[in-house]
């Protein structure tokens, strides 16, 4: 069904969504037919009155639509959105553990605006788009009985929309319990660890689940190696060592709770005499660490983005160069630095020059090892570049002879 109230590209407009995006910006709207309220479905029509699809409206949003269908005469109903939950479900069924993963992915999962994570029987939900915003009972209602009809138990539902993107949206930041409440200290196992995920405060929804692959991937340079992990969050990168047969792992994080987790996980593993924790500032360690002579078999890095937007590019640029060579210099002859970018705007290329740029810097030669991008359960969408932002390199370390 076609929605009575329209939005009209310019002439030459839309190009981003006809080349396969999502979304509609605010300078692409000729004009807009009847009175939407924001967070409505409207149908989208080209400059000469072709169907473009349907999608939710926001008049104070900058993404003036974001797109649900292609086909404009597609009612958006609990049939649609079950159909598109039911896909994602299969999706993850056939490509990752689904034990605990990233369920809906947003735009990559054709539900513009809402993220979810699975941990156990426990889903975590964020919020982001004014649409998904007004539907989210509905559509996160839809998910359980999708699961449940699957034989996978819910045993509850906590939303995290606390994210400053929501005010971009016209939207107030909220977190709390949908439906009934629980206890929101959740264990997980992933690759064979056990982790506490604390998905009322902890970060994000609590747990990064989109380096499951690349945990798993460190395993075999750890094995019986001095490894620093900085930037450890909750430690999972730390543990994956530890359990690897690393022989000592320390871990750094800024993050005084984000420590404190890491340290109940050590324990929860039987980890805690071969990896520890120490809070301080990344950036401080490590030219200290340098300056004592300390050095690793193994240096993982894997910061928070330098930057959300393509005006900060050149600052995070320095960043990223920066703490690679300090990275660098920490790894013994022939050890192996993992590095890490999860900003979207940090292409692939981008981040592969810069850390080139830093091994210059240190006067270090690289072997690639591994390259990699984030779990499949946070698929690529092509076309969609922004759904493409974790890049994963492990390289070797040799100094200049």
């Amino acid at each position: 069904m076609a929605y009575p109230c329209k939005v009209h590209i310019r002439k030459g407009e839309a190009r981003f969504l006809k080349s396969g995006g999502a979304w509609i910006f605010d300078n692409e709207v000729d004009s807009v037919e009847g009175s939407p309220e924001d967070g409505d479905i409207v149908t989208v029509l080209d400059f000469d009155g072709y169907p473009l699809g349907n999608g939710f409206y926001n008049g104070c949003s900058r993404i003036r639509v974001r797109m649900l269908t292609r086909n404009a005469e597609q009612e958006i109903d609990d049939t649609f959105l079950r159909m598109r939950i039911r896909d994602a479900w299969e999706y993850r069924k056939h490509t990752i553990d689904t034990s605990s993963c990233r369920l809906i992915f947003g735009e990559a999962d054709f539900l513009p605006g809402l993220t979810v994570d699975k941990f156990g029987d426990v889903l975590v939900a964020e919020v982001l788009s004014r649409g998904m915003d007004r539907r989210k009972e509905q559509v996160l209602g839809l998910i359980a009985e999708v699961l449940r009809g699957d034989g996978v138990p819910v045993r509850g539902i906590y939303e995290r929309s606390d994210a400053k993107e929501r005010l971009k949206e016209g939207l107030e930041r909220h977190k709390g319990f949908i439906g009934e409440p629980f206890d929101t200290n959740v264990e997980i196992v992933e690759n064979g660890v056990r982790f506490l995920v604390d998905v009322k405060d902890g970060q994000k929804t609590g747990f990064f689940l989109d380096q499951k692959e690349n945990r798993a991937a460190i395993r075999r340079i750890a094995k019986d190696a001095s490894v620093l992990d900085c930037f450890t969050h909750t430690g999972s990168f730390a543990l994956n060592a530890g359990l690897a047969g690393a022989r000592e792992v320390l871990g750094v994080d800024a993050s005084a709770p984000g420590i404190a987790q890491a340290e109940k996980n050590a324990a929860l593993n039987g980890l805690s005499d071969r990896v520890r924790f120490m809070t301080a500032d990344v950036f401080e360690l490590l030219p200290a660490l340098e300056k004592e002579g300390r050095r690793f078999d193994v240096v993982i890095l894997d910061p928070p983005a330098f930057t959300k937007s393509r005006n900060t590019i050149r600052q995070a640029v320095k960043g990223y160069r920066e703490i690679n060579l300090r990275g660098m210099k920490l790894v013994r002859d022939g050890g192996f630095l993992v590095t890490c970018s999860c900003s979207h705007f940090m292409d692939q290329e981008l981040f592969r020059k810069t850390v080139a740029e830093a091994a210059r810097g240190a006067h270090k030669r690289l072997r690639q090892v591994l390259f990699s991008t984030q779990a499949p359960d946070h698929p690529i969408l092509w076309s969609a570049d922004e759904t493409y932002y974790l890049k994963f390199f492990i390289v070797q370390v040799v100094d200049e002879k």
